[in-house]
């Protein structure tokens, strides 16, 4: 281990030799895993937001009854009320269910294999590819602005 001195004067353990004992094929696949899991996050934000607005749905179905109620449209109001209102979504299951399942069979399992790969293969270090191109991009920039100074010099 070798210990990296932070800003404000805190320490950080690495392992030694990890950045530079990683080949390319290693950053990328670890890259694409990490891109994979982004868009697992991503997929996991849509379905709380299907679980949100298909909830807040049902309970605007109060207001329908209500409403359909008081115009005199009995048989409406049963009919949404009967058909419509608790409903599940899928057979058996509420939205919350379905986030649950979600969670348990496949989100925990894909964010623990990720954690692995990233564990075994680079110390812990996330997002290793993002952090090439920062160096790259950086390093191009800075080349720019010096070869901008010494034309204006």
């Amino acid at each position: 281990m070798v210990g990296l001195r932070l800003p404000g004067g805190g320490m950080r353990k690495r392992v030694r030799g990890i950045r530079s004992g990683m080949d390319d094929q290693t950053i990328q696949a670890l890259g694409k895993l990490s891109e994979a899991l982004e868009t697992i996050e991503r997929a996991r934000g849509h379905l709380y937001s299907f679980h949100q607005l298909t909830g807040h749905a049902d309970f605007m179905l109060d207001e329908v009854i209500s409403g359909l109620r008081e115009a005199g449209h009995h048989e409406h109001a049963d009919r949404v009320q009967r058909d419509v209102l608790g409903r599940n979504v899928l057979p058996g299951k509420w939205t919350f269910e379905i986030v649950e399942l979600y969670d348990d069979t496949y989100y925990e399992v894909f964010r623990e294999v990720e954690r692995a790969a990233r564990e075994a293969l680079a110390g812990g270090r996330r997002h290793q590819l993002e952090a090439r191109m920062k160096r790259e991009r950086q390093r191009l920039s800075a080349a720019a602005y010096a070869e901008r100074d010494s034309r204006s010099g």
